[in-house]
């Protein structure tokens, strides 16, 4: 029960739509949604394929709790070889499309292929077709969504789809859906655009199956009050967003702040979550106008925001002024500290062009960043920008090379490579704030040593929701650990990997863990999903999908030596804040990670690892 046992092959070249039997034998072992998705994915694919090549292949999974009465329980995610990294990609997403899919009755897409011309998924419950998607290629996410439901007349669809920038190849384009909810990182909506795949439709009526009702109502309504009561699901997330953290990390002294330069923003409180609330614009009102919640969550972090109709952003372009998806912690960061820009309502325009264009702000924002250090130091001038100045703090030429890099145009062609590629162009490959080419969020770990070790493992290059250590080192989530410390960083880093792998596994969103542990999550999986889904056996599966990708990743090429991080986090300390003096000390916690791993001294896992947790 709970899965739906039954996934949809979509062949882009052959233009078919068939389905299948869903490997029970493998849901046993990796759940659904990340891990199963990765398992297809390592069986199916060549890991030295080119990511953008036809022979790689792109799943859409949702979790066996996708869909039911769980909180949060509207995830899904797009497994692939990214774009932006060529190593392991699997990109999470909430909003409303997840739980379509699976109530169309299918646990998920398994994309194969790339058709000889635009085309877009219809997928209505047991009827799946391949249509022409021209009238909508080369429009925005928003055009094609609204597009799609009114041409075939039903405003229940849910569509996820690619804007201009996974069509011209952006590194770090998404796919997304709802308009504004996005499987953001590594690059697979670049993916999608090389397979000719405008967007995916669904509707879905089937329902989800569960094995035990009463213990599972049971099992979620614990759960939700649990949730209710936390100071964080309760109260900081529903009020503030994530962007409760911008004032709290910056005093913590690990606000990155331009390209990692320096720990802390002295504009951090003009973009804060307590400034979107301040009704300080012209007319009178907040940026903030109320809170959203994805598929069945009782928490509602997401933020609805306008821009204010005066900002030269906006100004004479009314398709902005309505309200739509605002800025949300790493977002807000990222276009803001990381580029020296404090204008709320540029950053809030910025987030708009990522919604409707497809653009992880993450890597956007970080690899501007990046190019304003290289612009600072000489190595590219107004002749290579354009006549850009792109200096730190330069908000109109921010805002322009965000619409430049959507379009794919000018200067903006070479933002939209990521940071990493940018700045090897350049010849200065150093100044890519990025592990296995993937941009840092907004946490440095000069000031937060876990995330450093985090960032250096992470599967899918530097990744914050892989390990959020900023729980237990700056909240106190499950216990407080000092944040300026390596000590015990490498065991707890290995526990947030695994029990992060079983949440993203389920269809559930990692928010809940602010509150949760697995004493929490465990009842409703076991009582939803036939077999034994204790703790201890959910922690195992957690490891053997981390290992999964591990795989993966040595299979493609990676190694040990890319588990580091710039030499800027490791040999210039901090200037400012609490961790003035301190770098981050990778050198200390990675050994001892790999040891408790049961890996080898060069980060390969060992045969009695691999037979332990039946890999």
């Amino acid at each position: 029960m709970a899965w739906a046992r039954k996934i949809l092959r979509v062949n882009l070249t052959k233009g078919t739509c068939e389905s299948e039997p869903l490997n029970m034998e493998w849901a046993q072992k990796y759940l659904g949604q990340r891990g199963l998705g990765t398992k297809y994915l390592v069986e199916e694919t060549d890991p030295k394929v080119d990511p953008l090549a036809p022979e790689n292949k792109m799943i859409m999974a949702t979790g066996p709790l996708t869909g039911t009465a769980a909180s949060t329980a509207g995830r899904y995610s797009v497994i692939t070889k990214g774009a932006l990294t060529g190593a392991i990609a699997c990109s999470n997403a909430g909003g409303f499309f997840g739980n379509e899919l699976k109530n169309a009755g299918f646990d998920m897409i398994i994309f194969e292929g790339k058709s000889p011309k635009p085309v877009y998924l219809l997928l209505e419950d047991d009827n799946a077709r391949l249509l022409d998607a021209a009238a909508f290629w080369g429009k925005s996410v928003w055009d094609t969504e609204e597009g799609i439901k009114a041409k075939h007349q039903d405003p229940q669809l849910r569509v996820a789809s690619i804007g201009v920038a996974g069509e011209t190849g952006c590194k770090y384009a998404a796919i997304v859906n709802d308009m504004h909810r996005a499987a953001g990182r590594s690059g697979v909506g670049a993916v999608m655009g090389s397979k000719n795949l405008k967007a995916v439709a669904v509707r879905g009526t089937q329902g989800v199956k569960i094995d035990n009702v009463e213990a599972f109502m049971a099992a979620v309504n614990a759960g939700k009050a649990v949730l209710a009561g936390n100071a964080v699901t309760g109260e900081g997330l529903p009020a503030y967003g994530t962007q409760v953290l911008m004032n709290v990390i910056n005093e913590t002294g690990a606000l990155p702040t331009r390209n990692h330069r320096d720990v802390q923003f002295e504009g951090a409180a003009k973009i804060s979550a307590e400034a979107m609330v301040e009704p300080r614009r012209s007319d009178g009102k907040p940026n903030l106008v109320r809170n959203a919640a994805c598929f069945g969550c009782t928490i509602a972090c997401g933020r609805i925001s306008t821009i204010d109709r005066t900002h030269y952003t906006v100004a004479d372009r009314p398709q902005y002024h309505g309200a739509s998806g605002g800025l949300e912690y790493e977002a807000a960061w990222a276009l803001g500290a990381a580029t020296g820009v404090s204008d709320l309502d540029a950053l809030t325009f910025a987030n708009f062009i990522c919604n409707e264009q497809g653009m992880d702000p993450i890597s956007l924002g970080a690899t501007i960043g990046a190019a304003m250090e290289l612009f600072d130091m000489g190595v590219i001038t107004s002749k290579e920008t354009g006549g850009v100045a792109l200096t730190f703090g330069n908000t109109q030429a921010f805002t322009t090379i965000v619409e430049l890099t959507a379009r794919g145009e000018g200067f903006g062609a070479d933002i939209a490579l990521g940071s990493k590629r940018m700045c090897e162009k350049y010849g200065h490959g150093e100044l890519s704030m990025s592990v296995k080419g993937q941009e840092f969020p907004a946490y440095d770990s000069r000031g937060i040593q876990g995330m450093g070790l985090t960032y250096a493992t992470s599967n899918r290059g530097a990744c914050h929701l892989r390990s959020y250590t900023v729980a237990s080192e700056i909240l106190g989530v499950p216990e407080k650990t000092d944040p300026l410390s390596s000590d015990g960083k490498a065991g707890l880093v290995m526990a947030f990997q695994d029990a992060t792998a079983v949440v993203d596994s389920v269809g559930l969103c990692v928010f809940t863990t602010f509150a949760w542990s697995l004493d929490d999550i465990a009842p409703q999986i076991d009582a939803a999903c036939e077999g034994d889904w204790s703790v201890e056996n959910l922690l195992k599966a957690g490891e053997r999908i981390w290992t999964l990708e591990r795989q993966y990743n040595l299979a493609a090429g990676f190694t040990g030596k890319d588990d580091t991080l710039p030499k800027r986090l490791l040999k210039d300390a901090a200037k400012t804040g609490p961790a003035k003096g301190k770098v981050n000390r990778l050198d200390v916690m990675l050994p001892e990670y790999y040891q408790l791993r049961g890996w080898t001294p060069n980060g390969v896992p060992t045969n009695e690892t691999l037979s332990r947790i039946q890999l």
